[in-house]
């Protein structure tokens, strides 16, 4: 669980809310002894994360919400085109070696494969660890052999939201997500054009971002 940190001070307004709402925040300054000016900064924070709710001439009220609710709403208003990595791709003629080769020298756990620029399959470590066991030659056959295909792959948009990319991710305990562009060819068939890559370390970095902050 994510635990988004709020001050000591902080902590004693939305007790102070809860207790007395509606209440001014010239009230809550006086519970606090303190001045409007000085606890101004906690009051914006607390309602722009929509913990609080301030109505103009009434005051401020508790809206049940909690400081994880505020980045449970901030995922899923964040579309996967804002965090999205430059993919690894290659094409499905590309030899199995080579292929382990892109894969240890761009550092990544999966690499989309695509055939005259269209996606047509994605390959992972374990594909390749299973069919190096195999004792075939990796120099001769082509990454095509082995890759999972298309339609067999799970995708996703640029206007996805990042929540519904971190579902995917676990559902299909995948490591990455390619993020596409659907070409209509013609009128029955469609291509997906690979604009980026969704993975586990974007929805970490997210989440850090996130929880650092606020």
């Amino acid at each position: 669980m994510i635990n988004i940190q709020l001050s000591e001070r902080q902590e004693k307004i939305i007790d102070i809310v809860k207790n007395d709402q509606p209440i001014t925040g010239e009230t809550i300054a006086k519970h606090l002894k303190l001045t409007r000016a000085t606890i101004r900064p906690d009051l914006a924070i607390l309602t722009m994360s929509g913990i609080l709710d301030a109505r103009p001439k009434v005051g401020y009220f508790y809206t049940g919400k909690t400081a994880l609710s505020f980045v449970s709403e901030s995922i899923r208003k964040i579309k996967v085109s804002e965090i999205k990595s430059v993919p690894v791709a290659i094409d499905e003629e590309t030899s199995i070696y080579d292929a382990i080769v892109t894969l240890f020298l761009e550092d990544v756990s999966t690499i989309f494969v695509t055939s005259n620029g269209y996606l047509t399959g994605v390959v992972s470590r374990k594909d390749f660890l299973k069919n190096a066991i195999g004792g075939i030659d990796l120099n001769k056959i082509p990454v095509g052999v082995i890759m999972t295909r298309m339609p067999n792959i799970v995708t996703i948009t640029p206007d996805e939201s990042v929540l519904n990319a971190a579902i995917k991710l676990i559902d299909h305990e995948v490591d990455s997500i390619p993020v596409v562009e659907e070409i209509k060819v013609d009128e029955e068939k469609k291509e997906y054009k690979i604009i980026g890559r969704l993975s586990k370390t974007n929805i970490t970095r997210l989440f850090v971002e996130l929880g650092e902050s606020n």
